[in-house]
Parts: structure tokens; sequence; C-alpha cells
């Protein structure tokens, strides 16, 4: 599954998937710490919270040569959130497994991006590293991605499943699993 140190770059027609830089770090620090774009997650970061989670994507792209990439609008250059793939290391009932997942600012809502970096994401998964599935996973309540999971042809599964990371109890532990394996 790995690529080794080859960083892959992923190219769509708006957005350029690619390795997180210094520069990106303040607006990814400004996106997580907006109450409306951290809405579906435990809570909002802060400013080193931010910096470890880029850190960390960054050096799992390294490592890996994909991962949660930096998604970059192409006819402005500025930093939208991040799109990709991640091993997760939390224990779900899809585990072993990669996810996709997308986070964009709040001034990238609504444009269609992260399913269209979402689907960059999935023709990498399915044709350069010939994974035989990839899920997605969010809080029951986060229809806005579920809907991106359905755009994709994400299938839901029949039941719902708790967030092991998360405590017994909180808002958003119950989440859907959606799935899809390469087209034939």
């Amino acid at each position: 599954m790995a690529t080794g140190g080859n960083v892959r770059t992923l190219d769509t027609q708006r957005l350029l998937l690619r390795q997180w830089q210094e520069s990106d770090y303040p607006a990814f620090a400004r996106m997580s710490a907006d109450a409306e774009t951290m809405r579906y997650f435990p809570s909002v970061l802060t400013d080193e919270q931010s910096r470890d989670i880029a850190d960390r994507c960054r050096e799992l792209i390294k490592q890996r040569g994909w991962g949660f990439w930096a998604a970059e609008v192409k006819a402005t250059n500025e930093f939208a959130g991040f799109i990709g793939l991640h091993v997760p290391s939390a224990e779900l009932p899809c585990s072993p497994c990669v996810e996709i997942g997308w986070r964009l600012a709040r001034d990238f809502w609504g444009k269609g991006l992260a399913t269209e970096g979402a689907q960059a994401a999935l023709d990498f998964a399915f044709h350069e590293l010939s994974l035989p599935e990839v899920v997605a996973f969010t809080a029951l309540s986060n229809k806005r991605s579920e809907r991106v999971m359905q755009r994709l042809g994400m299938v839901r599964d029949d039941k719902t499943f708790e967030h092991p990371q998360l405590p017994e109890g909180h808002a958003l532990r119950q989440h859907v699993l959606y799935r899809i394996q390469p087209s034939v």
C-alpha cells in the first residue's frame, strides 16, 4: 500500500492536493478555531493542536507519499483545507481500513470542492494504491459530509457505530459508515 518516500500531488480542475507547507499553518489554525467548521468534531483546536495535526499530516505524507493533503485553490493559491486518505488509528468496525476525509474552511463550502478533491483521492486509492475498498465516516448528524459521500457513489452501511475515541454519551459518538469499492 505504501508508495515509499515518493510524495504525490493530485491535480483536479480547481484544486491542487499537495504536501503541507509552513505557509498553510496559520490558515489551518484559523479554520480549526472556527466553531462552525468544527461543529462535528469534539472541539475547536488551539494553534498548537492545529500545528500538531498539520505536522502529523505532513509527516505521514512524507513517509507514505499520500495522506490528508493540503487543498490549494489553483486560481488563487489559497489554502482551502485538507482532503485525502488516512489509516485511522482507532479500532473501528471496518478496521483495518483506509478512510477518505476532508475538512474545508467555511469560505470554500458549497462549491463542490470537497467532492472534486475526494474523487481525485479515490481515483488515486484505486488506481495507484490498488486498494480493494475505501471507507468514510462521520457523526450521524453531519448531513453535509454524508451528501459528499453519496455524490462520490459511496454506500452507507445499515448499522451505525459508536466512535471509540469519543466518550460514552457524547453527542457526536454515533457515526455512520460509508464504503466504496473500485468499479470494474
